[in-house]
């Protein structure tokens, strides 16, 4: 699971909206056909490319790899449920965790295995909202939770940067890896700074659509501004969700053949610069954008172009496989009531 939407947009969660599915249809297939280019642009440029080898030699610790990547992406939705959960507290909003997990499979089914114009994010957004009644604040808690996301994603980066110094001197790989974190914090903080502004809340206040939904996330940052030991702990389960992600990548690694080069700090250094370059939307899910990264940033440490695309593909399958489980919850989940558990606390 990555810092993701497909299929749609946040803005789109506003369940007074109609728009027509076409443009978003279209959309789809756009980004489906920027796919299947970014592959064949990658196979071009490695001539040698032998795809017999995108497929590991079983060895016996294998399926153990498999079978942990896997257990540790499935917490990881979980961990990022408990990430939503302390966003939605901060923002005074009562919810249960078996709630969040169910709705959090059900937007990950929606984006991944789904040819879908709904994103997984307005998935969630719209069965919070439903179950709360509180559509502006569903909408500001997952923009939340997915702001700590593009935060932490470029901390570590740095950090794995810093415990292991060797790999500063990879050239582009270095340079890219740096310059993705460093443009990605940037952002974060120039948007910070433009939402939480009391200038930007009072203009948006009483405004309707999108411009709603932009002064629900100013609320939301003025509370984390005034909690900041609740802020904390949900920056703690951001680091902790990010962590258990990079730890599945690094047992992916293992299950394709990747050897020692490839460590703890490797995949710690350069696993979020992937996460945030597959966010760039000219692709499903990332398909093709995060191949590419894996090649680009392994290929100094001697990974092959084919171990590299292997792992890039590795990781999607296993976040697909899991996003199966999200399918009794995406076709139940949406008959839930609204529960005196939803409610918003006030004071």
């Amino acid at each position: 699971m990555t810092e993701t939407t497909d299929g749609g947009t946040l803005g789109d969660a506003d369940p007074t909206r109609d728009p027509s599915p076409r443009p978003r249809w279209r959309n789809l297939a756009l980004r489906a056909a920027g796919s299947v280019a970014l592959i064949a642009v990658l196979l071009w440029r490695a001539p040698d490319f032998d795809l017999d080898e995108l497929v590991p030699e079983w060895r016996a610790a294998t399926g153990w790899y498999l079978a942990g990547a896997a257990g540790l992406t499935l917490a990881g939705i979980v961990l990022s449920s408990l990430r939503w959960q302390a966003v939605l507290g901060v923002l005074g909003v009562r919810s249960r965790l078996g709630a969040l997990v169910s709705h959090s499979l059900a937007g990950q089914f929606v984006a991944n295995v789904l040819p879908t114009t709904i994103g997984g994010d307005v998935l969630r957004v719209s069965r919070l909202s439903r179950s709360s009644g509180q559509g502006p604040l569903s909408f500001a808690s997952v923009v939340l939770e997915r702001l700590t996301g593009w935060l932490v994603l470029p901390l570590l980066t740095y950090v794995g940067f810093v415990v292991n110094p060797g790999l500063t001197h990879l050239g582009t790989a270095t340079s890219v890896a740096i310059a993705l974190a460093s443009a990605t914090l940037l952002a974060l903080v120039a948007m910070v700074v433009a939402v939480a502004s009391r200038r930007f809340g009072r203009r948006f206040r009483t405004a309707d659509g999108w411009r709603r939904f932009a002064g629900a996330v100013h609320l939301g940052l003025s509370r984390l501004r005034d909690r900041p030991r609740a802020a904390a702990s949900v920056l703690l389960v951001g680091v902790a969700y990010q962590l258990v992600l990079v730890l599945a990548a690094l047992l992916a690694a293992k299950a394709v053949g990747m050897g020692v080069a490839v460590g703890p700090t490797a995949i710690l250094a350069f696993f979020p610069a992937v996460a945030i370059a597959q966010v760039l939307p000219i692709g499903i899910s990332g398909l093709g954008v995060r191949e590419g990264a894996f090649v680009l940033f392994l290929g100094p440490l001697g990974v092959p172009p084919e171990q590299a695309v292997a792992l890039g593909l590795l990781l999607y399958l296993l976040n697909l496989a899991v996003s199966l489980l999200g399918a009794p919850a995406f076709a139940l989940g949406g008959r839930a009531a609204p529960t005196p558990g939803a409610a918003i606390a006030t004071g």
